[in-house]
């Protein structure tokens, strides 16, 4: 018994090969670079994300690539102004990699495969502007899934996105009431597709829940009010509200998957093994996990130690508000600290995307 199981774990590449080959649970990379894309793929990934973040990171770590096909761009079109070239680079990476997933893509019927490209979060505030780069991002390749801002002027265009037939990723979600509104959103905009007989059968919605990012706002939190908590209490907030979406989406019949994104420790994995879920952890996190002992086994349905969330709960407002149904009104998402902080942070995102763009087409001559 002991040789068959060595010739079974044999067939294993990696902790994430064999969660993708024994689990529902799907891994995806958060990256557009081909290098970490082709590493994640080996290792069983099947979908990738792209945002104005990993844009700056592939700009940076294939610069050999891209700089002379940014030069290439600006003297074909001297009209082009900076920014309008960098999205021009966002999409064409974002294809790149698409093409890398179309395999996929096409083997599993539009349910995984597909690159997730990102709405300008810029626009968080403005539905037809959302509504509008998702409609194009749509068309760049037959496995795009766009992600639109859970802000209260992104559900609308995750609503009418959906019923135009474009899969969607929610993005900037944290917090239970949005996971709850983007399907809500999702069920609409399907539910109007399938009333007037069109097709649904290859979407592949998708909700995303930035687990580390709660956990982030949470330790500021406990920073600025002088608070005392366990430390290893604020790693759980954000498994504990992913871990409840899970439960309301199953026992709800929402027709879209939660990803877990935003990695701070193997737990962000580790606990929602088994689950019909994604994972989207950055390729360094992969290989993390890859050369870890973590034990695969299901611990999605393992409750978080009811202590922890009895103690956030007294402790942090904010986390009684993310792990309420009603905690948040759809008006309240775009002021909660995680959102107001991850916009900032993707805003900064694209205007470095620009000045990285800038410094090719325009050097400082002062620093040559």
């Amino acid at each position: 018994m002991m040789q068959a199981f060595r010739r079974l774990m044999a067939n294993y590449k990696s902790p994430l090969h064999k969660m993708t080959q024994t689990t529902p649970t799907c891994l995806w990379n958060d990256s557009a670079s081909i290098e970490d894309l082709t590493y994640s793929i080996e290792h069983g990934a099947v979908g990738a994300t792209c945002n104005p973040s990993i844009a700056v990171a592939v700009l940076k770590q294939e610069l050999a690539v891209w700089k002379p096909r940014i030069l290439e761009l600006a003297a074909s079109d001297p009209s082009i102004n900076e920014d309008e070239l960098s999205w021009r680079i966002v999409e064409e990476i974002s294809s790149k990699a698409a093409r890398l997933l179309l395999p996929i893509f096409e083997r599993e019927k539009g349910r995984n495969g597909r690159l997730s490209i990102q709405t300008d979060p810029r626009n968080y505030r403005n539905t037809e502007a959302m509504l509008a780069q998702a409609v194009h991002f749509s068309r760049l390749a037959p496995n795009m899934i766009v992600k639109i801002a859970a802000t209260r002027a992104g559900l609308p265009a995750i609503e009418e996105a959906t019923y135009r037939g474009i899969s969607i990723n929610a993005t900037v979600s944290f917090t239970l009431p949005q996971a709850i509104a983007v399907a809500e959103a999702v069920e609409r905009g399907l539910k109007r597709r399938e009333a007037e007989g069109l097709d649904i059968s290859n979407m592949g919605p998708i909700c995303t829940i930035m687990v580390g990012r709660l956990d982030d706002w949470l330790k500021v939190l406990h920073d600025k009010h002088t608070l005392s908590v366990d430390p290893g209490y604020l790693e759980w907030a954000g498994v504990a509200v992913f871990k409840k979406a899970y439960q309301l989406y199953r026992a709800r019949g929402y027709r879209l998957r939660l990803l877990s994104a935003a990695f701070r420790n193997h737990m962000h994995w580790s606990e929602f093994i088994g689950g019909d879920v994604v994972i989207s952890p950055p390729c360094a996190w992969q290989r993390r996990y890859n050369e870890s002992d973590i034990e695969v086994i299901p611990r999605i349905d393992n409750p978080v130690d009811p202590r922890i969330v009895d103690t956030l709960l007294a402790k942090f407002p904010d986390f009684a508000r993310a792990y309420t149904e009603n905690g948040l009104t759809p008006a309240e998402f775009d002021t909660f600290g995680s959102t107001r902080r991850t916009l900032r942070q993707f805003i900064s995102a694209v205007v470095e995307m620009n000045s990285i763009v800038r410094d090719i087409v325009l050097p400082n001559p002062d620093t040559e």
